[in-house]
């Protein structure tokens, strides 16, 4: 587990709260519910957040990550008598063979040359029918358009690519899509698709459905499950982060000096308004 001065920016840590939080924790939130009376492996679990969360419907989880320390972190900041963290690689589970009903990585695959050697371990440490849910950033709207190069992504993959991996694997693979959005949502009883609206003061207009980020798929040699559209509410991460953003200025020397400064003229203020 790092710290705000040697944070790198591309592990998410539990003091950051941006767009990839509710990414993030949206994935999470789908794992979760899937997870629901599972033994579940979570590969790559980093600072442990999630592996706490989807702890809390699964029956059993083990979090594996690369880095000791984080492990080691990890285990001091979450308990549940259901949860456990080991130290280990994504190419090399350190698991028996057909150990769980499902498996979860997040944003782990670009990270790895040999995306083979991964999946080889997962469908091993799976049990027969069991589930793998796995995401990585599309190529082609993560990289290619906006011409962002990642410094710690080895190897990214197009949809395409990504689906024809997992169906090496798997005889049934389902992929959808995530990407953020800034929005209000009507709520209603209708099953009909979400529709999109987009604009400004000037215009409003009804948008198609956006290109995804990141790529979400479901994996299995057994009856996949509905995977419902869903959005994840992130008003209490934005409020926090407002928080914590004002919290910096006010500590600011500037601020302070101007505090100091204006607080006769407030004072007489506050005796003419009696």
């Amino acid at each position: 587990m790092s710290s705000k001065t040697n944070w790198t920016g591309e592990r998410l840590e539990t003091f950051v709260n941006n767009e990839s939080t509710v990414e993030h924790l949206h994935r999470y939130a789908i794992a979760a519910e899937l997870a629901a009376g599972k033994t579940v492996l979570d590969i790559a679990c980093g600072e442990g957040y999630g592996s706490h969360l989807l702890a809390a419907k699964a029956t059993g989880v083990t979090g594996v990550d690369i880095d000791e320390s984080t492990v080691s972190a990890a285990k001091q900041k979450y308990n549940r008598a259901n949860l456990q963290y080991i130290t280990g690689r994504a190419e090399k589970i350190p698991a028996a063979n057909e150990s769980y009903d499902m498996v979860v990585s997040f944003e782990t695959l670009e990270h790895l040359s040999d995306h083979g050697a991964m999946l080889q371990e997962i469908k091993r440490v799976l049990k027969p029918g069991g589930l793998l849910l796995i995401s990585t950033p599309d190529k082609k709207t993560y990289s290619d358009e906006t011409g962002y190069k990642n410094p710690f992504h080895q190897k990214e993959l197009y949809t395409a690519e990504f689906a024809s991996l997992l169906k090496e694997y798997f005889t049934h693979v389902k992929i959808v899509g995530q990407r953020m959005v800034h929005s209000s949502v009507i709520y209603t009883d209708s099953a009909a698709p979400l529709v999109q609206y987009s604009g400004d003061y000037q215009q409003i207009r009804k948008d198609t459905a956006p290109a995804a980020i990141y790529n979400i798929a479901l994996a299995s040699d057994g009856v996949l499950p509905e995977l419902p559209a869903s959005l994840f509410n992130g008003n209490s991460m934005h409020q926090q982060a407002l928080a914590e953003q004002e919290k910096m200025i006010t500590q600011t020397i500037t601020y302070r000096t101007g505090h100091i400064l204006l607080y006769p003229f407030k004072l007489i203020r506050n005796l003419f308004r009696k």
